[in-house]
């Protein structure tokens, strides 16, 4: 399916698309342990998955992957569930009164699929309303990023990117479309390395028809160059 025409179902589903929980669920005790204690930890368990497999961690390719893939879980690709890394959005009045949508596009993602902890690769477009405040715009590619590097699915990542802006700006009027590949398809089971997800959030004006078509146009216009 192409873009336009993934737009346009999106534009006929309107409010009626499937939601879910918004929070990423999260033991109490998530934090108790620091980073370098989970990394240890990690590292062992990366260690046994791959002898189990039958690798030979003396090669010298080998030896020190349990340590990277412990690293790079902790404080890279899954960095985003520690609530200190969550970026300061500061917000600014709108002296100049600009009222209309402000559209960030083409917002590279990556994330992880918590199913199968295989790569999430794609583009969020956002938009919001002002309702006084506004955001710097690479502010806006933080919250991404910060939500994004978790173990996800993408509906709860969109949900939390629309929740989080609706709290910085104090408006309910914000949009996320997400459109991504998974590779959980892409690469296993089925092999549709063609296909991709969209999903979307629209909260306040953007339930509206009108305010959501124009959304949904913005993010159709090739402003690549």
């Amino acid at each position: 399916m192409d873009l336009e025409k993934t737009l346009k179902t999106i534009e006929e589903m309107g409010d009626d698309h499937i939601s879910s929980s918004s929070e990423t669920p999260m033991r109490p005790d998530a934090f108790e342990l620091s980073d370098i204690e989970k990394i240890a930890l990690i590292k062992e368990d990366v260690r046994n998955i791959m002898e189990t497999l039958g690798l030979d961690l003396s090669d010298d390719s080998l030896k020190g992957t349990p340590n990277r893939v412990a690293k790079m879980f902790v404080q890279e690709i899954f960095g985003g569930l520690h609530p200190n890394r969550k970026p300061k959005a500061s917000t600014f009045d709108n002296k100049y009164k600009y009222n209309e949508m402000l559209v960030e596009k083409n917002i590279t993602l990556y994330s992880t699929c918590e199913h199968h902890l295989l790569p999430i690769v794609g583009q969020a477009h956002i938009a919001y309303i002002s309702n006084g405040t506004v955001v710097g715009l690479s502010k806006m590619n933080r919250i991404v990023d910060y939500y994004a590097k978790r173990p996800q699915v993408q509906e709860r990542l969109t949900m939390q990117i629309v929740k989080e802006l609706q709290q910085v700006l104090n408006t309910e009027d914000v949009a996320c479309v997400i459109d991504a590949k998974h590779l959980c398809v892409n690469s296993r089971g089925i092999r549709d390395i063609d296909s991709s997800t969209v999903t979307s959030e629209f909260g306040g004006a953007f339930k509206n028809s009108d305010t959501r078509k124009e959304f949904l146009d913005y993010i159709k216009l090739d402003t690549k160059f």
